[in-house]
């Protein structure tokens, strides 16, 4: 069996948005974390991993505007680790500005970007500098809806070295009035299907429910939509394991989140929960939210 190489785990995005749960979270998963590393020093602990006599615990880097001009060198640091002989790759945290703001007033402390503007100018700042490194991530995290102990469990579930070989697949059902998942690969819309909201006797129930799950089930077209769609996973998924992308969110809306999206996301799951190479974790975005 050939050896996996070590990792490299670069976790930055916006301030606020849970970079020290994050670290918390890895090195609780065995992961050696460096919090507010100089980009400049990537090269030199990537090193670390080819120079090495015995083999060295996999390495989680959090690197984020708090080094103001050296910040500005990361992207050309990335490329320059890139070529090393181990895995690099790029967690990028994200939220929206309503919870970064609540979350910087709790705190009570200034934006980083602030300086002598607001706080919304600060977040507004810190976004325009992290679009190419955002654009560029190879996983985003949205930790707008998510406390401590979620967002922990988040990261243990992709991010644990047990399954680390594995594609680390969440399978999301969300609303569309509540917004897209800004941390989606791929979105499918249920909305073709007729809405049980509309249907009093099922109104009250979700998609975890079996009426609910038997109404969804037996529309026109679902089965076939489905069978389709998983189908057409099955490239994409082989496609991420063979670019060796390891973590990644399908995500499937409806109106609201509670009715049609929950029972398609777990009927999904179901097709899928017997593929060997992937961790698979369901979540219900907007599901009690109504």
């Amino acid at each position: 069996m050939q050896e996996r190489k070590q990792e490299l785990l670069i976790v930055t995005g916006m301030s606020g948005a849970g970079r020290s749960t994050v670290g918390n979270a890895l090195e609780d998963l065995g992961w050696y974390v460096v919090d507010n590393l100089p980009p400049q020093m990537l090269a030199p602990i990537a090193d670390l991993f080819t120079l090495a006599k015995s083999p060295l615990p996999n390495l989680a880097v959090v690197i984020d505007v708090r080094g103001r001009e050296f910040f500005a060198e990361l992207q050309e640091s990335l490329s320059a680790v890139r070529s090393r002989e181990i895995n690099l790759r790029v967690l990028f945290l994200e939220a929206t500005d309503a919870a970064l703001v609540k979350r910087f007033e709790n705190v009570r402390r200034p934006h980083p970007l602030q300086a002598t503007g607001t706080l919304l100018d600060g977040i507004s700042e810190e976004r325009q500098q992290l679009l190419s490194l955002r654009e560029g991530a190879d996983v985003i995290v949205d930790t707008s809806e998510l406390n401590i102990h979620q967002l922990s469990n988040k990261i243990s579930d992709s991010f644990s070295l047990e399954h680390s070989s594995r594609l680390q697949l969440t399978l999301m059902s969300f609303g569309f009035k509540y917004g897209l998942p800004s941390d989606a690969d791929l979105v499918a819309d249920a909305r073709f299907i007729a809405n049980p909201f509309w249907v009093e006797a099922l109104r009250p129930f979700s998609g975890q429910d079996a009426p609910v799950i038997e109404y969804v089930l037996q529309q026109p077209g679902v089965q076939e939509f489905i069978d389709h769609y998983v189908a057409a996973l099955q490239p994409v998924l082989r496609g991420y394991l063979a670019e060796n992308k390891r973590y990644a969110t399908i995500a499937i809306g409806c109106t609201g989140g509670k009715h049609r999206s929950v029972a398609i996301a777990n009927e999904i799951a179901k097709r899928l929960m017997a593929k060997s190479d992937i961790s698979l974790n369901v979540r219900h975005r907007d599901l009690g939210r109504e």
